[in-house]
């Protein structure tokens, strides 16, 4: 399997950004870290190893950048304002220096979003904020509010990157041409919020899976489970 290390100065973060990319073809797969997750968590957890047969035939080649959220939702040092601030940069780095570099690899000239845990909250904050951008999400227990994280804090920009409230009023037709899969489990912490996603998108009437595993807790197990199934999903011709 290939594995190339990327390293670059992000004008959006004023810092540098570090990324793993694994494959040497195949449709972009942007799979993001759990919280706090560095940049090589999912190859050392071995989510990589279990898409290794997507990789290895050329169908999917996986981008895992790092996170920011030490200095966005988990920086308790700062004002809240400056947590959702670096919040808007990161996702602002994803688009400008990954996503719209990769997306034209393959003719449809979209991205796949991914991640487990709080992972799966960016794969589905960046796929629901640029749908034009992502052919499928999927999240892999995954939670979709931020305002915990804030502190009774309010700002537009903590609305516009809460899933659960700015969904409701999207109205792009983008999103009705996404391939969504919320995968949980009856024992997942994050059950909840999967169901209530869920609830947003049927009465938006959005397709979507929402997969519920039996008896299976919150962890890499079943992540592993997932990650294969969903990918497979991906129309590769």
């Amino acid at each position: 399997m290939k594995e190339e290390y990327f390293k670059w100065y992000s004008p959006h973060l004023h810092r540098d950004v570090e990324m793993l990319v694994f494959g040497h073809a195949g449709y972009p797969v942007v799979l993001f870290p759990t919280s706090m997750g560095s940049f090589h968590e999912n190859r050392d957890m071995g989510l990589i190893e279990k898409a290794g047969w997507f990789i290895d035939q050329g169908l999917v080649q996986i981008f895992c950048p790092m996170s920011n959220d030490r200095d966005s939702f988990y920086n308790k040092g700062i004002h809240p304002h400056d947590r959702i601030q670096n919040h808007a940069a990161y996702d602002r780095m994803i688009c400008h220096d990954i996503v719209e570099k990769i997306r034209f690899n393959t003719p449809v000239g979209k991205v796949v979003m991914a991640g487990c845990s709080f992972g799966g909250y960016h794969a589905a904050n960046f796929a629901f904020r640029h749908p034009g951008y992502v052919s499928h999400m999927f999240s892999m227990s995954g939670a979709f509010e931020i305002r915990s994280f804030m502190h009774g804090y309010q700002h537009e920009d903590i609305y516009f990157h809460s899933p659960l409230e700015f969904l409701r009023n999207l109205h792009d037709g983008e999103l009705w041409k996404m391939d969504i899969v919320l995968g949980t489990s009856n024992w997942d912490i994050c059950f909840d919020a999967n169901i209530k996603l869920s609830d947003v998108l049927e009465g938006k009437r959005v397709s979507h899976w929402l997969d519920v595993r039996k008896d299976r807790n919150h962890d890499w197990p079943v992540w592993k489970e997932m990650f294969p199934h969903y990918l497979s999903r991906i129309k590769f011709n």
